[in-house]
């Protein structure tokens, strides 16, 4: 072979060896990434007790933690948050988004700021004044505030949530509601008829900022303590949100909220209930939940307060076998601190992983 053609055969082999290199290192980097669950939408349903602080983690590693858990506990809660949070990799919490301003969803601001980095702060604006529970905590969360150190954004029903890597929306936010449909949704609601007219909430609960998000074609709703009369307004008498893929239990399976009327209008596929073992989880809301069309898993993270125990809306509570089985319980008798972590994946399917059990469930995309 003559030099000058030998000189270009040798460069154009090492174009060649290269891009095979960079092909190589971009599947493996891909193979990777999905082994790690990234790419996908991942959610941990933090068990802090009968509060809540649920952690979304986006495909690009921005996250999300809606509430913060209680306060005092010695940090127990921020601990727990933290140590999620660095379990999925994360160094900073980018946005926390408190759902009202009750001690067991905004009263551990404080000891998580402590812990964690912060940049932003998402809320449904003043505290209801008419409320007389838990004025410390939102005079803390606003001391917080005061610092300067932090950006908060005031959310009102209807805005989409202004955070980067998440397509979501708010449902409600301070006492009111979003006024249109979602794509998709806003047809008449036969369900009305025979549903009740819960009196108006006069607490924090009733002007919880409640989210939407969006992701490979999955709806996700988490209302926070959002209660039954607010709940029917995003329902009747047309359904403005319709079907959805998970829903985090509204009020932690409280009977103030999880209504049968908007419970079976959303008709979740899946559900995970954030209960403590003497809070939440009222016998009535989990058999409305098990009774909804087309629930195929509902996950706990704790079994319900034992029979007899008072339930807020005045429902009974009975026995334990209204529990969802044990494959799907985070925390059983003389546990606590476990979690159920979710992952939604691009193509549209879910697996739901119990960490007590270890054991995960995969759900094909509906």
């Amino acid at each position: 072979m003559p030099e000058r053609a030998s000189a270009r055969y040798a460069l154009w082999a090492m174009k060649l060896s290269r891009i095979a290199f960079t092909l190589s290192t971009a599947i493996l980097a891909t193979a990777t990434a999905l082994a790690q669950g990234k790419g996908s939408l991942r959610i941990a349903a933090i068990d802090v007790e009968g509060g809540q602080a649920t952690l979304f983690v986006a495909p690009g590693g921005q996250s999300l933690l809606v509430d913060t858990g209680w306060p005092a506990h010695d940090g127990r809660d921020a601990d727990r948050i933290v140590a999620a949070a660095k379990q999925m990799g994360l160094s900073r919490i980018d946005t926390v988004l408190l759902t009202h301003y009750h001690s067991d969803h905004a009263g551990g601001v404080p000891q998580l700021v402590a812990r964690i980095p912060v940049v932003t702060f998402l809320d449904h604006g003043e505290r209801f004044r008419p409320d007389p529970n838990s004025p410390v905590d939102y005079d803390e969360y606003l001391k917080i505030i005061a610092t300067g150190k932090y950006k908060r954004v005031i959310v009102k029903a209807g805005d989409r949530l202004p955070i980067l890597g998440f397509d979501a929306i708010a449902l409600s936010a301070a006492g009111k509601v979003m006024n249109t449909s979602l794509p998709g949704a806003g047809k008449p609601n036969a369900l009305c008829a025979k549903a009740p007219t819960p009196t108006e909430d006069m607490q924090e609960n009733g002007q919880s900022l409640g989210i939407l998000l969006r992701f490979a074609g999955l709806k996700i709703v988490d209302a926070g303590d959002l209660t039954s009369d607010r709940e029917r307004l995003l329902v009747c008498p047309a359904n403005k949100i319709g079907r959805v893929d998970l829903m985090i239990v509204s009020h932690h399976g409280s009977d103030w909220s999880s209504s049968k009327v908007f419970v079976h209008s959303l008709q979740p596929r899946l559900a995970v209930m954030d209960n403590g073992d003497h809070k939440g989880g009222s016998t009535s809301v989990i058999d409305t939940l098990k009774s909804s069309p087309g629930l195929e898993a509902l996950y706990q993270l704790h079994l319900a307060p034992p029979a007899g125990t008072k339930n807020p809306g005045g429902t009974p509570q009975e026995g334990p076998e209204h529990n969802a089985s044990d494959e799907f319980l985070a925390n059983t008798a003389g546990t606590d601190g476990k979690r159920i972590d979710v992952t939604v994946n691009v193509d549209g399917s879910t697996d739901i992983r119990n960490e007590r059990t270890g054991a995960t469930k995969h759900f094909a995309k509906r």
